[in-house]
This record gives C-alpha cells, structure tokens and sequence, in this order.
C-alpha cells in the first residue's frame, strides 16, 4: 500500500466519522415543525375526542392538565344550522322540549336539576351532565355507554323519556319546514336525511368549547391569571390526588372510577336503585358496579348539583364528599373552600 492510498482511506474514515457526528447532532436538536391546527373529519367524533390533546402543544405546558384549545376547526355553516336544530322544540315527540332545555348556557351547559325533565314530563334517571367541551371526553354519559357524539345524540332523541320521537317521524316532519329543506340542500349533497341532521348536530357540539378560563390562561404563562388562594388550592388538589382521576383537557371525561374507592357512599346514602350501579349496566361485569366515568371538572362552579344522582347541592359539599370517599380524607373547611377557589378559576368563555 502507497503512501497516497493509505492517506485516502484516513481521509475517508475523517469524512465518515464528521458524517456519523453531523447526524447525531442533527437527532438530538433538529425537530420538525409541528401543525399550527389539525384539522378532524366531522364523520370520525371518536378519532376526534381521542386526538384532542394534540390541538394544543402540550409539550410546552408541564402540568398534568392542559389548556383548552383556543380555536377548533369545523364547518362555520354546519354550527349555525346545528344550533339551530338543538334549539328546536320540532325535534322532540310532542314539541315541547329541546336540546338546549337541558343543556343551558347560563347554567353552564347543564340545567341546575338533580335530574332532568323529559318530552313526557317524567324526571329522567340521573343528573344531566354539561354538554360543555363535550367533543374532548372519550366517552359519553355517566356510565361511559356511548363513545361518540353520534350514537349518543340517537339515543337521546329515541328515549321516550328524553326527546321522545321517532327517525320516520322527525325526518317528514322536518322535511315539511321549507327553512331547513333549503339549508340542508345548501350544505349537504343529499339534502335533510338522519345522517346529516345527525352531523349537523354533533357539529354545533363539538363547537361548544369553553377556552381561555383564568387557569388556562395560567397554564399559558400568566402566573398573575390566579390568586394566591387560588393557586395553593390547586396545590392541595394535587397533593391530596383528585389531579390522579381529574386530568388532561377536560379535567376529566377520560377516564372510569368506582364512586366510593375508600367508603360506601351508596351504602351510607341509601335507596340503591339501577342507576347507581353506572358502568355494570352496560358492561354486566361485576367489577364495573357502582363505577362511572369521570366528569369533567370544566366549569364546574356553574353546574351544580352535582353527581350522577343530584346529591350534592353545592361546590364545598360535592368536594367534601369526594375527599372522604374517593380520598379517605376529612378536609378542613379552610381546605374545602380553596380548592373550590382553584375550581373556579375552570370556568372559561360562553360559547358564542
């Protein structure tokens, strides 16, 4: 071997080694862009709930829940059309009730009752949750039956002692409203038909996002956005664990738990009736018994009373029975009243 081949090999073992310590480089501090928005297909709710944390960048938000994102990418025309129809006493049995006689903007999504009037005046079987942010839970009502807004929004309208009607009744009878026939003919190529009343609906749900509440805006950087008070009671949330079943977006609304994890709530309330088993009427699995699936905590201070059966009349009372049977805990009132300070600070803007 020459003395100028044996140079070219150093020479290319140089250049090979700058090329192996170029790429690692490059692994360790080159990241690609991420999307400013992703953007959802309306005809896939679930593949949207699941995907919601990814409209924020999180990663730049160290804390185990993150803010809601400030703008949502959905059809303009879809939303008001949508709005228009939960707003509609025609969708219900016998034209008396709608969507939104439940699901109310000054009480925060929900409608200040233990449980809920129905088409047929009848109370329904448990409390009606806030429909508030309800795109970003993975699951839907207390007992976790439905996993899109789709399914859900079916049910409701089918149950006799909600909107109480029928597909083959409501489709002709919105049909003879020459407004909506011409709505529908403008949005969707095959005009008023379930599958689109149904889109048109779920849409204007997805909309109802409540951003930019006080403690979002904490957790965006204004460390002003919260009191002191405010801010130590999220800290005793934390520390005392309610952060473990309420998290992410929604502080909450992904996740199940048994209701009484460290006593009986049941057993000391009394008058167990079939609602109280929650997930077991849908699974059948005696480990589901008495398990729900967790509320969201967003806007909590507007949404009493409080759980699934309306127990809890206010916010200090609804944290107080969740400490002792969920935490095993007994909090000062000092204690109750900050946390429910910090809970306040989840209450974000009206949809407009």
């Amino acid at each position: 071997m020459n003395l100028f081949t044996g140079n070219r090999r150093i020479v290319r073992s140089l250049y090979l080694v700058i090329l192996i310590f170029v790429a690692i480089l490059l692994a360790i501090f080159w990241q690609p862009d991420r999307p400013a928005e992703i953007s959802v297909p309306l005809a896939q709710p679930v593949a949207k709930q699941r995907i919601a944390s990814q409209l924020e960048d999180v990663s730049r938000v160290k804390e185990p829940i993150q803010p809601i994102p400030l703008a949502i990418a959905l059809d303009g025309n879809k939303v008001v059309l949508g709005k228009q129809l939960f707003e509609d006493v025609r969708l219900s049995g016998n034209n008396r009730i709608a969507c939104v006689s439940c699901h109310q903007f000054d009480r925060g999504g929900a409608d200040g009752r233990s449980h809920s009037i129905g088409a047929n005046g009848t109370l329904g079987e448990v409390n009606t949750p806030t429909v508030f942010n309800v795109g970003f839970n993975f699951w839907l009502n207390w007992n976790g039956e439905f996993e899109n807004l789709t399914d859900q929004l079916d049910a409701l309208l089918l149950n006799p002692e909600r909107m109480g009607v029928e597909w083959s009744i409501l489709i002709p009878k919105l049909q003879q409203i020459p407004e909506y026939v011409r709505a529908f003919t403008k949005l969707y190529a095959d005009g008023l038909n379930k599958a689109n009343l149904q889109d048109a609906i779920v849409t204007y749900e997805e909309s109802l996002s409540t951003p930019n509440s006080r403690f979002d805006r904490f957790l965006r950087g204004d460390k002003q956005a919260l009191t002191p008070a405010e801010y130590t009671g999220y800290q005793l949330f934390q520390a005392y664990g309610c952060i473990s079943c309420h998290q992410g977006i929604n502080v909450g609304g992904n996740m199940f738990q048994r209701f009484g994890v460290l006593g009986d709530y049941f057993a000391d309330r009394g008058n167990v009736i079939p609602e109280d088993l929650g997930r077991f009427n849908v699974t059948q699995d005696p480990a589901d018994r008495f398990v729900f699936r967790v509320p969201s905590l967003r806007n909590v201070a507007l949404t009493a009373p409080y759980f699934h059966d309306g127990t809890a009349k206010t916010l200090p009372e609804a944290i107080a029975v969740m400490a002792k049977y969920q935490l095993g805990r007994s909090l000062s009132q000092n204690q109750i009243d900050l946390i429910a300070q910090f809970l306040g600070t989840l209450t974000g803007e009206k949809p407009s």
